[in-house]
């Protein structure tokens, strides 16, 4: 088991039901797979940082790693 600490932005936060909350979770877990329990929409565009760099749906997740899942906005 692995510990990791999630913090959710914007609209994530509604979805999920929480804004940062920590996650036991098994020692092979993706990034995808962490979306996937928290409930993100994985058609939504979003970045993902893992202890404040960019991670990639198929990196495995290491014991507390701090994630942020974030929508991408646009506008101007």
């Amino acid at each position: 088991m692995m510990k990791v600490t999630v913090k959710l932005i914007g609209p994530f936060i509604y979805r999920a039901g929480f804004s940062e909350k920590e996650f036991n979770l098994p020692g092979r877990t993706t990034a995808a797979d962490l979306l996937r329990l928290i409930n993100v929409d994985m058609h939504r565009p979003k970045i993902m940082t893992r202890n404040g760099r960019a991670v990639a749906p198929a990196e495995m997740l290491a014991d507390r790693d701090r994630i942020v899942v974030s929508p991408i906005y646009s506008g101007g």
